[in-house]
């Protein structure tokens, strides 16, 4: 018989056997059949490439599972997004239709400081699409603020949070007027400023506040939000309390800019007519 291991081969008789086979000799006869395998050894290196095979198979079955589940993943969020757009597509229509009066535009949020609430911001249309100085912008619900700067391609656009803003307002139900100020800070609870209103104004939670006629550059009419804790200020002189806005400040992705501002002759003269 034989003790064999690698390019190692002994001819030995049945006293070495154990010896050999401890070492992790294999021991075969004189024709090369395996009788026992050396100590540690369970299969042959013909079941041991066998094995090998159905390993390396396997690991391409699995990187190929693992690049379709990728592949399904990459496909989930591109349905998510196209979902996501459908439903901004749905509201901004919504809000289209509440208006219809105006003429408007959509335009995509492409810059702006989420951080902040969205006080100032970037969108994707400028004075090559009809964009001008002071047009009134929307989303969600309602108001959002005017743009304050409009170039060919892009245009800025300040919201009713930010803290220099102010809005003339008046009371949907029952016409008291108000200012509503920005406020970036009070917009961590979701509110901003309601103040200006008289004292004897009958109004309650919920109540809505719109643009009023006499805004400056605000075109009338827009719901700029809902009335919360309004209260008589110490002098007893007029009331405040705080608005709701419709809009969500939080997440600004797709706006609609109404294509004319409060008074006709300056936008005539804005757009060079």
């Amino acid at each position: 018989m034989k003790a064999t291991k690698g390019n190692k081969v002994y001819t030995i008789d049945e006293t070495q056997k154990d010896m050999y086979q401890a070492q992790g000799y294999d021991i075969t006869d004189d024709a090369g059949n395996i009788i026992e395998y050396g100590a540690g050894k369970s299969v042959s290196y013909g079941e041991y490439k066998t094995l090998e095979e159905k390993a390396l198979k396997l690991e391409k079955e699995n990187k190929k599972l693992k690049d379709k589940l990728a592949e399904t993943n990459a496909e989930n969020k591109l349905l998510q997004q196209d979902k996501y757009e459908l439903e901004n597509f749905r509201k901004l229509y919504s809000l289209d239709e509440q208006y219809a009066k105006y003429p408007k535009v959509a335009a995509r949020v492409i810059s702006g400081e989420p951080d902040n609430w969205y006080n100032e911001f970037i969108i994707d249309k400028g004075t090559d699409d009809g964009l001008a100085k002071n047009m009134n912008v929307m989303a969600g619900d309602g108001l959002v603020g005017r743009i304050v700067d409009a170039n060919k391609s892009y245009s800025r656009v300040r919201s009713i949070v930010d803290d220099s803003s102010e809005v003339s307002g008046s009371f949907l139900k029952t016409s008291d007027k108000c200012i509503v100020s920005g406020n970036l800070s009070m917009m961590k609870e979701g509110k901003i400023q309601i103040s200006g209103l008289d004292r004897d104004a009958k109004v309650k939670d919920g109540y809505e506040v719109v643009t009023s006629q006499i805004s400056s550059v605000y075109l009338p009419g827009i719901l700029i939000g809902y009335a919360k804790n309004i209260k008589k200020d110490s002098t007893n002189i007029t009331q405040s309390g705080y608005l709701v806005p419709a809009a969500d400040f939080s997440s600004l992705d797709m706006v609609l800019v109404i294509t004319k501002v409060k008074n006709s002759k300056d936008l005539e003269e804005i757009l060079g007519k």
